[in-house]
């Protein structure tokens, strides 16, 4: 075993593991940081990776033989080839000298692999007092029931004919938050449901897909859905309504509960926090 548990758990200050995100902090054990390097060689993805329903190979993978680990501090260097590559090392450590030895690691690594990015990824407490970044929020489907949404949400599957057609141009528009890769995978046929709101027979408000896969104690996973409405409908809750539909899927659906990352005092973040999800810490990414 390379990685040191006792000197590891006092370093997580936010559920967060290289390559695979956040993770329920009942799950968070020192196998899911070996379970990494042991699929740093393989690409392939391990059973439990949110990202595996995507299909193809895992593109991000541990720089196993560049990892520090030491008592006071855990840098865990990762390299995506995606675009022109880039370097992210995860500086776990109490101490603010953390951030600068990670990013002389990341600036050196980037080099070494010839990747056009650097980054460093910082884990902080939920306690933090002024967060940045992104928030990792857990909603639990265990304690309370979550209410039908107020007004028609459908798959766009159940729309009539017209009404799906306008879900293309949607995508399109929506591209920037993910909804043209989604709306490609919906026609491959290779994701879940996707839920959406309907004003004047026009798509206007999208998430999805829903799909649920076990974590890595085996607990049922709502994975991260694509969320998206057009510009000139936001401001009228319709937001509000997608979201809580997702949830009441998820739930009706066997889940135990949700991550999700928002970007801190966005949108999301907000809506998140006026539902009552539980702030697990945050995560704060620099580039080098």
């Amino acid at each position: 075993m390379f990685f040191r548990w006792e000197w590891l758990r006092p370093q997580l200050t936010a559920p967060i593991v290289p390559t695979l995100g956040p993770v329920h902090p009942d799950a968070l054990a020192v196998g899911l940081f070996e379970d990494t390097l042991r699929a740093a060689g393989t690409g392939d993805f391990l059973p439990y990776d949110k990202d595996r329903r995507w299909g193809g190979e895992k593109d991000e993978k541990v720089l196993r033989e560049d990892v520090v680990h030491q008592p006071g501090r855990t840098l865990v260097p990762t390299l995506t080839r995606r675009g022109r590559g880039t370097v992210k090392v995860f500086a776990y450590g109490l101490h603010g000298s953390v951030v600068e030895e990670a990013a002389e690691l990341a600036a050196k690594l980037a080099s070494v692999h010839d990747a056009a990015g650097a980054r460093v990824v910082r884990p902080l407490g939920s306690d933090t007092t002024h967060p940045r970044g992104t928030r990792i929020q857990l909603k639990d489907f265990t304690d309370t029931p979550c209410p039908a949404p107020d007004s028609p949400v459908h798959p766009v599957t159940t729309w009539p004919a017209s009404v799906q057609k306008t879900f293309a141009p949607f995508a399109e528009e929506m591209a920037a938050d993910g909804l043209a890769f989604l709306h490609a995978r919906m026609q491959a046929g290779r994701c879940g449901p996707v839920l959406t709101a309907a004003v004047d027979d026009r798509i206007v408000g999208a998430i999805g897909p829903m799909e649920i896969q076990p974590d890595a104690i085996g607990r049922p996973q709502l994975l991260p859905q694509y969320f998206a409405v057009l510009p000139a409908i936001r401001g009228q809750g319709l937001g509000r309504v997608l979201w809580q539909a997702a949830m009441y899927w998820g739930q009706s659906h066997g889940a135990a509960y949700q991550l999700l990352q928002t970007e801190v005092d966005g949108p999301s973040d907000r809506l998140c926090r006026a539902e009552g999800l539980s702030s697990l810490g945050f995560t704060h990414t620099t580039s080098v």
